[in-house]
């Protein structure tokens, strides 16, 4: 079981949730929870025991220096947090962790039935895959819910991946075997610029959680670094005449292709977030 600290009734929390390494390319993933964690002024109330879940060889403790100036160690784990979004009429939860090692459906049932004593009505995982896709356009994302009805208002493109899956795969599984509605959003990172972080990506999982949360999300920072990452990206591919080459490339696919990036719904959705972001200014 997972210690939590004393906790207010929170008002239908929903859960967001995203975990470091096969799921998060780039660390697109996990760095939306941070920023979340920081624009919401979120509080941790308890971790996960890491003793049953993870390998420390593969995943070594850490020794810091605490404000009392002692020395302790740090294990990896994954963390609860709770926050009341300006704007939203209902609390969130934010999970943020590691890939476990091992014990994988124990370390979703013990989440699960945290956030069940919690009160989550609705479960959200953020993932980031590496892709195909030129870092000058709109970057995918693709999503899958467990209900019919999320399916809909998901409005983006299903994913129809078969093959090997991560946490994030078998988190969702099981909250649908719990007939726990929950919706998981992937957002595509350009493969040749692998290395984190990738502003962009995070900012287009961040605008797909305001579609489905129907609030506006202080974006920070997010859109100067996204912009800076791309200009970043343009300079290394012109000093690669191969890699401008292949980006050219994927830039024709992508704008020979029916985009929905490019379809009057997406505009009419960007256009949309503008007038929440407004309003909530």
């Amino acid at each position: 079981m997972i210690e939590m600290d004393d906790v207010r009734d929170l008002v239908d929390p929903v859960v967001i949730a995203a975990f470091e390494g096969w799921n998060d390319a780039g660390d697109a993933a996990s760095s939306v929870i941070d920023h979340l964690m920081e624009v919401w002024n979120a509080e941790v109330i308890g971790a996960i025991d890491p003793e049953d879940f993870y390998d420390f060889q593969m995943n070594r403790p850490t020794v810091e220096v605490g404000p009392d100036g002692h020395r302790r160690i740090g294990w990896p784990s994954t963390q609860i947090a709770i926050a009341s979004p300006p704007g939203l009429d209902r609390d969130v939860i934010l999970i943020r962790g590691l890939e476990p090692n091992m014990r994988w459906r124990q370390f979703c049932a013990e989440l699960l039935a945290a956030c069940d004593d919690l009160g989550g009505s609705l479960v959200i995982t953020l993932a980031a895959l590496l892709a195909d896709t030129p870092h000058t356009r709109p970057l995918p994302v693709t999503g899958s819910a467990t209900e019919p009805e999320l399916v809909d208002r998901l409005r983006v493109e299903q994913s129809s991946h078969e093959g090997p899956t991560g946490i994030v795969g078998v988190f969702q599984d099981a909250c649908g075997k719990l007939d726990i509605p929950a919706v998981s959003y992937w957002v595509a990172v350009p493969h040749y610029v692998a290395q984190p972080p990738c502003p962009k990506a995070s900012l287009a999982l961040v605008h797909e959680l305001e579609d489905l949360l129907g609030c506006a999300i202080p974006l920070g920072d997010l859109p100067e670094d996204s912009r800076a990452w791309e200009r970043g990206v343009d300079e290394l591919a012109e000093e690669e005449e191969e890699i401008a080459e292949y980006v050219r490339a994927l830039e024709e696919t992508r704008d020979t292709a029916d985009l929905p990036e490019a379809s009057g719904e997406a505009i009419a959705r960007e256009f949309e977030r503008y007038l929440k972001r407004r309003d909530s200014e």
